[in-house]
């Protein structure tokens, strides 16, 4: 493990393999299960920094490739790195720009050497490569970097999966080395490997295999929740439980639906980041273990009880569900800000909750309830 770095299970689920840990790094520890709100351009959208810690955020992520469009990699470090320049105090995680690889496939060209990119901003031309990751994301002084993979999109053929799995490969060890000279041995940040494969059991195991040889302080199973059913996903999770080191975080890149969190941590899965909290707060979806609920819907429009009965987020705790319909009827900007706080605390009270049913030997009680009531409820 990287210097100042650590990690720690601390109990696991003898009948799933669920774990509770410790991630301790330079800039405090983080207890796992762990969800991380996503704020790619420095900012989790709608969220200040002060209400993030109030909701209980342990570790926020923020996007590479994002951020070297704009502000610029040199505006960051110049602003004393990430936490400095964005407010926040606790630890940070940059994914490596790869996913946009796959998110805006119809702006590059891959290539064994890296990925020549135009801009969604401006149209400019722009080349990315492990090298170009470790650069920009150590001016970052992110706390956790992450290696520059290829995600293959769903559905994909073996071949198309089999290509990115190879590059992901090829860029793991170079991002490795890159990282390393970089950083000339000051060990501030701890680097992560990413495992691909998108559906193929034959491709997760191969990748896992490879990335593990590497020995990073750190694995992430990326490529899913990206169109595939849900099954597949816990089938790869599955799969990738006795293969991925026992005494190392494992990080499912960019889920967030509650149920999905429930069963992956059920699968011996640490942490999470995804955008869907924040991005359905500003839709008015909100969480309840019930369900998801519009909040716009007419029927709310005398219901005054707060969103989820017995949350403890300030928006349950001061307002009811007319109120928060009537602020999205009326454009007011704090209806995002309410629904997205709700939301965020809703995932991490639910890590939270996961953690303390594994510390307490009662996760499969713990998983089954939730899911039923996910099953049974409200939802729409």
């Amino acid at each position: 493990m990287t210097e100042g770095f650590s990690f720690r299970v601390e109990a696991v689920c003898p009948e799933t393999g669920a774990r509770a840990g410790t991630l301790t790094t330079p800039r405090g520890e983080i207890k796992t299960p762990v969800f991380m709100p996503v704020g790619t351009q420095a900012t989790v959208k709608a969220m200040a920094p002060f209400e993030l810690e109030e909701m209980g955020a342990q570790i926020v992520l923020s996007n590479t490739y994002h951020l070297y469009l704009r502000p610029g990699g040199d505006v960051v470090e110049e602003g004393g790195g990430l936490h400095s320049f964005m407010g926040w105090r606790k630890p940070i995680l940059t994914d490596s720009g790869g996913f946009q690889v796959f998110s805006l496939a119809s702006l590059n060209k891959i290539t064994d050497e890296g990925v020549e990119c135009r801009s969604h901003l401006d149209g400019s031309l722009h080349f990315m490569n492990p090298g170009w990751s470790m650069k920009v994301q150590k001016k970052l002084v992110s706390d956790i970097a992450m290696a520059f993979d290829q995600c293959a999109p769903y559905p994909c053929s073996p071949e198309e999966a089999e290509q990115a799995v190879r590059r992901t490969t090829l860029w793991a060890a170079q991002s490795k080395e890159a990282h390393r000279a970089e950083w000339r041995g000051e060990g501030r940040q701890a680097l992560f490997g990413i495992v691909q494969g998108s559906v193929y059991p034959d491709l997760r195991r191969r990748s896992a295999g490879e990335i593990v040889s590497l020995d990073f302080p750190g694995y992430a199973v990326g490529g899913l929740s990206v169109g595939e059913p849900a099954e597949e996903m816990y089938h790869i999770l599955d799969g990738l439980k006795e293969l991925l080191p026992f005494e190392k975080p494992r990080y499912l890149m960019g889920v967030g639906r509650p149920d999905n969190l429930a069963e992956a941590t059920a699968r011996g899965i640490d942490m999470f980041d995804c955008v869907l909290p924040t991005r359905n707060g500003r839709n008015g979806t909100l969480f309840t273990p019930r369900g998801a609920i519009n909040i716009k819907a007419k029927k709310y429009e005398r219901d005054f009880t707060p969103a989820e009965e017995g949350c403890d987020c300030y928006a349950c705790k001061n307002f009811t569900r007319a109120y928060l319909r009537h602020l999205y009827r009326s454009g007011e900007i704090l209806a995002s800000r309410l629904c997205s706080w709700h939301n965020l605390r809703f995932l991490i009270r639910l890590c939270e909750g996961m953690r303390e049913a594994i510390l307490e030997g009662r996760f499969p009680e713990f998983r089954r309830a939730f899911m039923l009531g996910l099953e049974g409820g409200e939802g729409e």
